[in-house]
């Protein structure tokens, strides 16, 4: 099937816009009663969630159910799949997210835009009303950060001309995240040190890295001493992923992890992510991946 691409410049009809009114209207009647589930299930500063996709539920509410089986705090939800449209952006979609979490009482934690792996926000116009409309999906469901993903085709590593469009297109839409206080998290195969050339070229406190601990060590940097130089002000929000191993039984220090956080006085969530054994149980390994982070950062 072909993806469903949108058009950029193309307007959004009256009927579009009313229901998208209506959407944020209903999901602000449901945020008092999330943010009061989470309450009851979050631990003060770190909080534990998940990936919807690694869950096996993209942009699927019956994530919640599966996070609530595991002990989680809160899900990282997708906004959809070219092929769906991107269908979080409507009303329904996100009308059956919040209702599942609040019948859970599991939060949504924050938004991800994992199809810009297929179709490249640093080239294909079509994910330019993908990033704007996460942003008013990422507010009406009470989170404050969208993850934007650059790997596969949206790879920057050695693509001056893709970061410099990216660089354009976060220019031109980083004002409308600083508006609603919204966070568009940049999760890359590139350096601490890249990552800081181009958020000062972006110049907006709205555009910060989503740190993947496990990405970071496959690709030889000193992960330890990126969180430091990253900063508080630079990173907001971690993955915790092992590729192919339980956390805390593959490549990546989450001991040390820790160390690092606490020494930029980190709060906030971190996502599991993958961190499964080949062949192994997924909700079991997620229960155990849980309460290995719960312990490691002292949150039982």
């Amino acid at each position: 099937m072909q993806p469903i691409l949108m058009n950029a410049s193309s307007k959004i009809s009256r009927r579009n816009a009313l229901a998208r009114i209506s959407a944020g209207t209903f999901v602000a009647s449901l945020l008092p009663m999330q943010n009061l589930a989470a309450a009851r299930h979050s631990k003060p500063g770190i909080r534990i969630g998940a990936c919807d996709w690694s869950l096996g539920r993209t942009a699927n509410p019956e994530a919640f159910d599966v996070a609530r089986e595991i002990g989680l705090d809160g899900v990282q939800v997708s906004l959809g799949t070219a092929a769906d449209n991107m269908r979080m952006r409507t009303t329904e979609a996100q009308r059956q997210v919040m209702e599942r979490s609040r019948k859970t009482g599991v939060q949504v934690a924050s938004l991800a835009i994992g199809e810009l792996n297929v179709v490249p926000y640093k080239s294909n116009p079509a994910t330019i009303p993908w990033v704007e409309d996460s942003i008013d999906t990422c507010k009406s469901m009470g989170a404050n950060v969208v993850l934007l993903a650059f790997f596969s085709k949206n790879d920057l590593r050695n693509d001056p001309e893709g970061t410099n469009e990216v660089v354009k297109r976060l220019q031109a839409v980083a004002p409308k995240a600083e508006k609603h206080g919204i966070i568009l998290g940049i999760e890359s195969w590139l350096s601490a040190e890249q990552h800081l050339q181009i958020i000062d070229r972006v110049g907006s406190t709205a555009v910060k890295v989503y740190y993947d601990v496990c990405n970071s060590t496959d690709r030889g940097y000193d992960i330890f001493k990126e969180i430091r130089i990253l900063g508080r002000d630079r990173i907001f929000e971690f993955h915790a992923k092992e590729n192919g191993a339980l956390l805390g039984k593959g490549k990546v220090d989450f001991n040390m992890v820790r160390k690092a956080m606490d020494a930029i006085g980190y709060s906030g969530w971190i996502q599991i992510e993958g961190a499964v054994p080949a062949g192994a149980n997924l909700i079991e390994s997620y229960k155990r991946n849980c309460d290995f982070l719960r312990k490691t950062f002292a949150l039982t």
